[in-house]
C-alpha cells in the first residue's frame, strides 16, 4: 500500500505542494514509457478480436446454466474494444491521426458508442479532473444541488446509492451526453455528426439483421446482456479511479492540475484475467499524469511514479464486492470545503 498525502487533509484545505506541476511528474518518467511500439499496439487489437470472438463461440454453444459466464467473459472482452478506441481517442494508439480515427470509429462502433463525442468530452474530464462542476465523469452529488431536486428525484438517487446501482451509471452517461452535437462547440460539431451516423447506421443494419436470424432473444443473448456486462465495467472503473471517502473534488481557485491527476487518481487491482482483457485499463494513475501513454506502457510508467511521488499517490486497492459498498455507503453526496457524507448525516444536519 502507498501513503496518502490527503488522508489527513480535509477537501478545502491544499493537498502538499500547490507548486507542483505536472510538467515536473511527467518530466520523472523514462522516457520509453511515450513510445509507440505497433506490434504491441496491435497485439492488443488481436487480443481483443480473438476474445470477443471466443466468446461469441462459446455463447452459441453453451447452455444455458453457463450463459451468465459466457456473457461475463464476452461482455469483458467487448470492454477492451472500448479501451483500444480510448487509445485512439487520445491519439496514443498510432502516431497518425487518420488510424486513430478509423481504428476508433470502428472498435466503439459495436458498442454504439460515437467516437469523437466520446472523445472530446473525456478529454474535458481530463482537463479537469476533481474539480467541482466541471469534472463531467463520475463526480459527486452537492448537497445543494440534493437539496434543490424534486422529491422523486432525490427518492431515485437515494435508490440508486443505496441498492448498489452504481454499475447502470455509465449508461446514462452514454445516453444523455454522447448524442446531442448541439451540446458541443460549433467547431466540433460535424466530427461528432460523422461520430453519431457511424453508430446509428451500425445498429440500423447489425440490430434488423441479428433479429431476423436469430430472434428478439438472439439480440438479447449476443448483443444486449455483453453490452450491460460491458457497461458495469465502465461504470465500475470510472467510479473507482477517482471516489474514495478522502479524495477531495475541489473549487476552481482550490484546484491543482497536477495533485488532482496524482493525488486523486485511484490505482486498484483487479483479477488478472480481466486486467488483460481490459487492457490494464485499471493502471490509471500514469494515463492522468499524462494520456499520451498507450496503455501497454501504463505500468513502467507508474513503476516509475510510485518511486519518484510515493508520498503523493492514494492508498492502492483492490476490486471487490466490500470495495463498492464502502464507496455507495460513504460517498453518497458532497459538502463543498467539507468532503463526502452519507443521507444520514446530510439529513441529521438539516
Amino acid at each position: 500500500m502507498t501513503t496518502s498525502i490527503i488522508n489527513s487533509q480535509k477537501p478545502g484545505e491544499d493537498l502538499g505542494d500547490s507548486s507542483l506541476k505536472l510538467t515536473d511528474i511527467i518530466k520523472t518518467l523514462p522516457r520509453e514509457c511515450f513510445q509507440h511500439n505497433r506490434r504491441k499496439a496491435w497485439s492488443q487489437v488481436f487480443l481483443s478480436v480473438l476474445m470477443v470472438g471466443l466468446g461469441y463461440y462459446i455463447l452459441t454453444i453453451s447452455p444455458w446454466f453457463l450463459l451468465p459466464l459466457a456473457w461475463i467473459f464476452t461482455g469483458t472482452a467487448l470492454t477492451g474494444f472500448f479501451v483500444i478506441g480510448h487509445d485512439c481517442g487520445h491519439r496514443s494508439f498510432a502516431k497518425s491521426r487518420w488510424v486513430n480515427d478509423l481504428v476508433g470509429h470502428l472498435f466503439m462502433m459495436p458498442l454504439i458508442y460515437p467516437f469523437h463525442s466520446w472523445r472530446i468530452k473525456h478529454n474535458h474530464h481530463h482537463n479537469h479532473t476533481n474539480k467541482l462542476d466541471e469534472d463531467n465523469a463520475w463526480h459527486p452529488i452537492r448537497t445543494q444541488v440534493f437539496a434543490n431536486w424534486t422529491p422523486f428525484q432525490q427518492f431515485t438517487f437515494k435508490g440508486f446509492m443505496r441498492n448498489r446501482l452504481w454499475w447502470v451509471g455509465s449508461i446514462g452517461h452514454w445516453a444523455v451526453v454522447h448524442f446531442d452535437w448541439r451540446k458541443f462547440k460549433t467547431k466540433d460539431q460535424s466530427s461528432v455528426k460523422l461520430s453519431v451516423a457511424v453508430v446509428v447506421l451500425f445498429g440500423a443494419i447489425a440490430f434488423p439483421l441479428l433479429i431476423t436470424t436469430t430472434g428478439i432473444w438472439g439480440f438479447v443473448k449476443f448483443w444486449f446482456l455483453p453490452w450491460i456486462v460491458y457497461h458495469f465495467w465502465m461504470s465500475t472503473f470510472t467510479i473507482v479511479h477517482h471516489t474514495a471517502s478522502d479524495v477531495p473534488f475541489q473549487t476552481a481557485n482550490q484546484w491543482n492540475e497536477a495533485l488532482a491527476q496524482l493525488s486523486g487518481t485511484i490505482h486498484c487491482d483487479y483479477p488478472h484475467w480481466i486486467e488483460i482483457l481490459c487492457h490494464d485499463i485499471n493502471v490509471h494513475v500514469p494515463h492522468h499524469i499524462s494520456t499520451a501513454i498507450p496503455s501497454y506502457n501504463l505500468r513502467l510508467a507508474y513503476s516509475s511514479i510510485k518511486e519518484n511521488w510515493q508520498p503523493y499517490l492514494h492508498d492502492e486497492c483492490k476490486f471487490s464486492w466490500s470495495l463498492m459498498k464502502q464507496i455507495t455507503d460513504q460517498c453518497q453526496l458532497y459538502q463543498t470545503h467539507v468532503g463526502y457524507q452519507t443521507f444520514n448525516e446530510y439529513y441529521a444536519g438539516k
